[in-house]
C-alpha cells in the first residue's frame, strides 16, 4: 500500500535583518516578501537595512546630487539615470545605490535591465551619499564596485564635507583630478563637470553654471553624436 506523505505547512519567509548572511537569490526572495521595506542592500554576502534617514546628512545631499545628475541626462540622449536602484553585481552583491548613470543598452552600455526591470552588471557610475568614511561605502561596497566593473564612483562624506569621485583604472580605482578651478571632469561621460566644493555647500547655481559649460563643450557634443550612432 502507497502511503501519502503527510502535507508540510506552509513555512513563513524569515524577514530580511542586517547582518543575515545571504546569497543574491535568497535575499530576494525575503526582500520580495517584504513589500513594507523601501530599502535593502546585499553587501559581499551581509545583509543590511538601513535606518530611517535624516534630511540634511542625507535626503538634501541626495536631492542636489540628482538636480546635477539629472540636467546632465537632459542634455545626453543615449544615458539612463536611476535613483536607488536595484543592481544585480553578482551572487553577493545586490546594492541600491544612492544614483546610477548608464549608457544604454543599445548604446554600448556595459549594463543592461533584465525582464523583470532590474539593473544586471555594473552601471557605468554609481553615487552613494555617506554619512562618514566609516561607512561601508568606502570598504566592502566600494570593493564590489570596483570588482564587478563600475568604471566611476562618487562617494559624499557628509559629515566630513568631502567628496571623492573615483575612476577605474588598471582594476584599481584612483581619484580624478581636481582642476584649478575647482572642477572635476567625468572620464566616461563627456561633459559632466562638478564644482565639487560648491555641491558640498549647497551652492546649485555655479554647480549647474559649472554643468552648463561642461555640456557647452565638444567632447559632449560628440559624446551625444557616439550614442546615437
Amino acid at each position: 500500500m502507497v502511503r501519502t506523505p503527510p502535507q508540510q505547512k506552509h513555512q513563513p519567509i524569515p524577514p530580511l535583518e542586517s547582518g543575515d548572511r545571504l546569497n543574491r537569490y535568497e535575499f530576494e526572495r525575503r526582500y520580495n516578501a517584504m513589500p513594507h521595506l523601501r530599502k535593502a542592500e546585499l553587501i559581499e554576502g551581509v545583509v543590511y537595512v538601513p535606518a530611517a534617514l535624516r534630511f540634511r546628512s542625507h535626503s538634501q545631499p541626495h536631492g542636489n546630487l540628482i538636480i546635477w545628475l539629472g540636467n546632465y541626462k537632459v542634455a545626453t540622449p543615449g544615458i539612463e539615470l536611476g535613483i536607488e536602484p536595484t543592481v544585480r553585481l553578482d551572487l553577493d552583491n545586490e546594492p541600491q545605490p544612492d544614483a546610477v548613470l548608464m549608457i544604454e543598452e543599445h548604446s554600448g552600455g556595459q549594463a543592461r535591465l533584465s525582464e523583470d526591470d532590474y539593473i544586471e552588471g555594473a552601471p557605468e557610475l554609481v553615487a552613494e551619499i555617506a554619512a562618514s568614511s566609516a561607512a561601508i561605502d568606502l570598504g566592502d561596497k566600494q570593493r564590489a564596485y570596483r570588482r564587478n566593473g563600475v568604471r566611476e564612483y562618487i562617494v559624499w562624506q557628509v559629515f566630513e564635507q568631502r567628496l571623492d569621485w573615483f575612476y577605474l583604472q588598471e582594476g584599481e580605482y584612483v581619484p580624478l583630478p581636481v582642476d584649478e578651478n575647482g572642477v572635476i571632469q567625468s572620464q566616461v561621460f563627456p561633459g559632466l563637470w562638478l564644482a565639487a566644493a560648491d555641491l558640498l555647500t549647497g551652492n546649485m547655481e555655479r554647480v549647474l553654471a559649472v554643468l552648463q559649460e561642461g555640456l557647452a563643450a565638444s567632447e559632449h557634443t560628440a559624446f551625444v553624436q557616439q550614442l546615437s550612432e
